[in-house]
């Protein structure tokens, strides 16, 4: 009992102090939103991000490794703990299979979909996402915590272990995020927030998707960096992801189901030059995408317990007997 009460006092101690930093140191969709074109996209990005700076949603590979807001180069706070521990989840974020071994079970980082460490606008953008939780989430049906979140991402993006709410890993990536949320107003949505969500008007039906099509524009958009096996190519300045087979996402994971990868894909891809994708051909991607074999979650049938599994779900057998996509 005395070793528990040392625990949890540490463990408060931490959280409290990861805390402060956002109050002193000051420096699940929206399917009814209009359709945007990519140069309206970025005119918005702009405006929405002058408070609070991200890097723009139209940056190209060459701005791949550029940080608003960098925890190395910055001042964090006073407290050399807490430092150390927002720059060590700032390390694990951006090198996750090499800062946190045991925990990842593939070849992804946090970074690998959410770009310029989680600061980029239109790529999946976490700046601000602290002061959000505890927020209700329709895949376990009930409301979760920041760290419930994190582990959820170790659990299925990452298809690796949930790290323990009292363990580094999970303080210092908690830490990170927390650090990212300094000086914006608690429990407000930030204005970057949900723009990768595709219209309601946008989305095909699922049997409308067309991989075969999807194979081409890959082949024609996404292979210089991913490779024409999915498994990413070094590009010297970034190293993409794989995006099928073992060391992918498991088909638990958000980007398992068709609209949020397409949304994805439709402002954050190519490197390039993001959002040259249409609405269309990003579905249709990413439907070749989700078209192949991929780490199994063990517990995908404890997800969505009243029943409602999205109808881009395709890997869910609740939803689906087996995968629409695959041909």
């Amino acid at each position: 009992a005395a070793i528990l009460c040392n625990m949890m006092m540490r463990t408060t101690f931490l959280v409290l102090a990861i805390l402060a930093v956002a109050a002193c140191d000051t420096v699940d969709t929206r399917r009814d939103a209009p359709s945007v074109s990519a140069a309206d996209s970025n005119a918005m990005a702009s405006t929405r991000s002058a408070a609070y700076p991200l890097i723009p949603a139209a940056a190209g590979i060459e701005r791949v490794n550029d940080l608003v807001h960098d925890p190395v180069r910055d001042s964090v706070t006073g407290d050399a703990r807490v430092a150390a521990m927002v720059r060590r989840g700032y390390d694990i974020f951006r090198n996750t299979p090499t800062a946190a071994p045991a925990l990842t079970g593939n070849g992804l980082s946090c970074g690998s979909c959410h770009l310029n460490g989680g600061q980029k606008e239109g790529a999946w953008p976490l700046v601000g996402v602290a002061t959000l939780f505890p927020q209700y989430r329709s895949r376990p049906d009930r409301f979760i915590t920041l760290e419930d979140r994190i582990a959820d991402c170790f659990a299925r993006s990452m298809n690796g272990v949930p790290p323990a709410r009292d363990s580094e890993e999970m303080l210092a990536v908690s830490a990170y995020l927390t650090w990212l949320a300094r000086g914006l107003p608690a429990g407000v949505e930030p204005a970057w927030r949900n723009i990768n969500d595709l219209a309601e008007s946008a989305l095909l039906p699922i049997d409308q998707l067309e991989p075969d099509s999807g194979r081409v524009l890959y082949e024609r958009q996404c292979v210089a960096c991913h490779g024409a096996d999915g498994q990413g190519v070094n590009l010297g300045v970034a190293h993409p992801g794989p995006l099928w087979g073992p060391r992918s996402w498991n088909d638990g994971a958000g980007a398992a189901r068709i609209y949020t990868l397409a949304g994805f894909i439709r402002h954050a891809m190519p490197l390039t030059a993001p959002g040259s994708v249409s609405d269309a051909d990003a579905q249709h991607i990413a439907a070749w995408i989700n078209s192949h074999d991929r780490p199994a979650f063990a517990r995908k049938r404890e997800d969505f317990p009243r029943g409602n599994v999205p109808v881009d779900a395709v890997y869910y057998p609740q939803r689906y007997t087996t995968n629409p996509l695959r041909r």
